[in-house]
């Protein structure tokens, strides 16, 4: 059964200078939370926060408890999180089939020719039935986005992160697209957070991140050897 998110509260930190702070939170499963600020506020590197990629003793860091169910995440690695990511750049393998790489992010647990067979029914799901066998470099940026969703589904994960990955398809394939997103996650009842520019992309609750943070604190000086936030 999918747990709720509970999240914080959380403080994003940067050379032990917060860029901003998250109240407390809990996210349903199949609620999507949005989160939107401009360029620089640490939307992207919240998301990496959460899904435990920050560098252990780098200078940006998360602070704070995220709990699904009653089960402690932020202690543990990225790989036992169970945290699926979806970006705006598909990050396919283009040396892959599309099934292949459907394949390539499902759990161990499934074996053999079972892996195939839910990888095309995925496929089949989402009007792609005819392109498993064809590599990636073939595909369409629709296609593309539709695949790279289904590999992160497919890894059955407790939570979806979602960093603006209607950001590089055109208006009328990002309302389908979106759609999709949404429909599945609610289907599947995952929480999921979201990263955007667009209000049109938020499917309901918004934070603004840009508010979360103090005017000396918003865009604090960094150095050269910062990473990007």
């Amino acid at each position: 059964m999918t747990q709720p998110l509970h999240l914080g509260p959380l403080t994003l930190v940067l050379r032990q200078q917060t860029l901003l702070q998250l109240p407390e939170r809990r996210i349903a499963p199949g609620e999507i939370l949005t989160l939107m600020g401009p360029n620089g506020c640490g939307k992207s590197s919240l998301l990496a926060g959460l899904a435990g990629v920050l560098p252990p003793g780098g200078p940006l860091q998360l602070v704070g408890e995220i709990r699904l169910g009653t089960r402690l995440l932020s202690t543990l690695p990225a790989y036992q999180r169970r945290i699926g990511m979806l970006f705006q750049e598909d990050l396919l393998f283009a040396h892959l089939s599309v099934v292949e790489n459907l394949m390539f992010g499902m759990p161990a647990h499934i074996k053999g020719a079972a892996r195939r067979e839910q990888a095309q029914q995925a496929l089949t799901r989402v009007g792609l039935a005819a392109l498993g066998n064809r590599h990636t470099g073939a595909l369409s940026g629709g296609q593309k986005a539709r695949v790279s969703l289904l590999r992160t589904l497919l890894a059955e994960p407790d939570v979806i992160l979602l960093d603006e990955p209607f950001a590089r398809l055109d208006k009328p394939l990002r309302a389908a697209f979106r759609t999709l997103v949404f429909e599945e996650i609610a289907g599947r009842a995952i929480p999921a957070i979201l990263v955007s520019h667009d209000e049109e992309d938020a499917p309901a609750t918004i934070l603004d991140l840009a508010a979360m943070a103090s005017p000396a604190t918003r865009y604090p000086p960094i150095s050269e050897d910062d990473p990007l936030v």
